[in-house]
């Protein structure tokens, strides 16, 4: 059954305080746009399409909001609800999610196209270390003057860091960017494989 507003009911509607919304591109009560709206209530109950007006007003009647949920719908949808309770939720989402995110850490080794036994063992053993530790490793080879002839050279110590890192089978990598030149540095990046989890069901059948 419709319920009718007296002028200074109506005027109160219209004046409805509503929270700044500078952070977000919601559609909510008078920033609503639509002149006809299909309307949801608070326990997810049809109401109908109605003027938005009126939707507003049942919305008000509860002391609740009016959100579009569904704009590019024809007609346009809209919920009542606590949008200050709805707002709060949403945020609490996005922090949660952007916290469930994993940042993969890269860290940069250098090596040389001189580079010596020893040298070069205790990279492979830093690139060991980060990658059992989930961090990217990206490896360098700085070639100057003269050195810039020797870059099949490089790519043959290159090849070998790959070859000295497979042969641990608990270090398990992927290439994510093959040896190449860029300008007068040659570069490799490695990311961490991720490590299969099976899980082993066992038991004996009783005759």
């Amino acid at each position: 059954m419709p319920v009718f507003f007296n002028e200074r009911q109506v005027s109160d509607i219209n004046n409805r305080r509503v929270a700044p919304n500078n952070v977000n591109t919601d559609m909510f009560n008078e920033k609503i746009p639509f002149r006809e709206v299909l309307v949801i209530d608070a326990d997810g109950n049809q109401l109908g399409v109605m003027p938005r007006r009126e939707a507003l007003e049942i919305a008000y009647r509860q002391n609740l909001d009016l959100l579009c949920v569904a704009p590019k719908a024809r007609p346009a949808v809209c919920k009542v609800l606590d949008y200050g309770r709805y707002h709060f939720e949403q945020q609490k989402k996005a922090k949660e999610s952007k916290r469930k995110q994993h940042t993969v850490e890269l860290k940069a080794l250098r090596l040389s196209p001189v580079v010596d036994t020893h040298d070069f063992e205790t990279k492979v053993k830093q690139a060991k270390k980060w990658l059992g530790s989930g961090m990217k490793v990206k490896v360098d080879m700085r070639f100057r003057g003269r050195m810039m002839t020797r870059q099949e050279v490089g790519r043959q110590i290159m090849n070998q860091f790959l070859d000295e890192l497979a042969k641990d089978e608990e270090i398990g990598y992927l290439i994510e960017k093959r040896p190449s030149m860029e300008g007068n540095t040659m570069s490799l990046i490695l990311a961490p494989k991720k490590k299969k989890t099976t899980d082993k069901q066992g038991g004996t059948d009783n005759a």
